[in-house]
């Protein structure tokens, strides 16, 4: 296990949505923080939400996980402002909307430099600091759509998938050369934050009611707060648990695909479609 009381975390995305709430609860528990996040304003807010409630020394970054060598300038700022930092966090992520024939390559690309490979460059970044500690942790946000695979999201699924992929391969590689440093790779079901609605839109996409539609549909599952994903998250960097699931939606759509990998599409989608007519109804 990873004891949070003591410990140091860099964490990216950090200004909203889950990101703010790891820190948050994070720092409730004793642990020392290096957030990073594009929105400078939203750090800012954060780590004054922190000095209200806790001493723990907060350090602010802005970062663009899509540019390596910010990535580079992120981990050695870090490690020097927190000397024993042991918990990475890579929870940093976009969506794009559109199936695979409306997106352009330049799209796909973008999103790729921020949720797979901005993933790997931090892993790789902070790697040698962590296997220097006692005790150490990676988390790797993936999705649940790391596990399944819903038309109109090509390009979020294939970076997603890769996160999942890349993480349990290196999970095992550290475990069989005995390293300290353990990995978690987290499916976050439909969690309430803001990423459905900051989706960039491919650009062969003219139905603005098909953006309206899929953001209704993402709010529809939206059932879990980014608090409590945060304490599932926390939980299973304390527990070490390998895999962690986010939300009663994520635990059946894992369970779906393990059941019936090639056909769990009609069913899924007829459960999606359910709670969306729900919704709807109730407004």
């Amino acid at each position: 296990m990873t004891a949070i009381q003591g410990s140091a975390a860099a964490v990216t995305g950090a200004a909203s949505g889950i990101g703010r709430a790891l820190a948050l609860e994070l720092s409730l528990r004793g642990c020392d923080l290096a957030l990073a996040d594009r929105d400078e304003a939203g750090l800012q807010a954060v780590g004054a939400e922190i000095a209200k409630a806790s001493q723990r020394k907060v350090t602010a970054h802005r970062l663009d996980v899509g540019e390596p060598g910010q990535i580079e300038d992120f981990a050695r700022a870090a490690i020097t402002a927190h000397p024993a930092l042991n918990i990475v966090i890579n929870n940093a992520g976009v969506a794009l909307l559109g199936q695979f024939g409306e997106i352009e390559q330049a799209q796909m690309d973008w999103l790729f430099n921020i949720n797979f490979w901005g993933t790997v460059h931090a892993t790789r970044a902070f790697l040698p600091q962590l296997s220097r500690q006692r005790e150490a942790h990676i988390v790797n946000i993936s999705s649940i759509f790391g596990i399944v695979a819903p038309p109109g999201q090509s390009a979020y699924c294939a970076a997603k998938f890769a996160v999942r992929g890349f993480s349990e391969s290196l999970r095992h590689e550290l475990a069989v050369a005995g390293s300290p440093v353990k990995l978690s790779v987290v499916h976050p079901g439909g969690v309430a934050t803001n990423i459905a609605r900051n989706a960039r839109t491919g650009t062969g996409v003219t139905d603005n009611a098909r953006r309206a539609q899929s953001i209704e549909r993402f709010d529809a599952l939206a059932k879990t707060t980014p608090a409590a994903a945060a304490l599932r998250i926390i939980a299973g960097i304390e527990k070490n648990r390998p895999r962690i699931l986010i939300g009663n939606d994520a635990r059946f759509m894992d369970l779906l695909q393990r059941f019936r990998p090639a056909t769990y599409w009609k069913p899924l989608q007829r459960r999606i479609e359910k709670a969306a007519a729900k919704v709807a109804t109730a407004k």
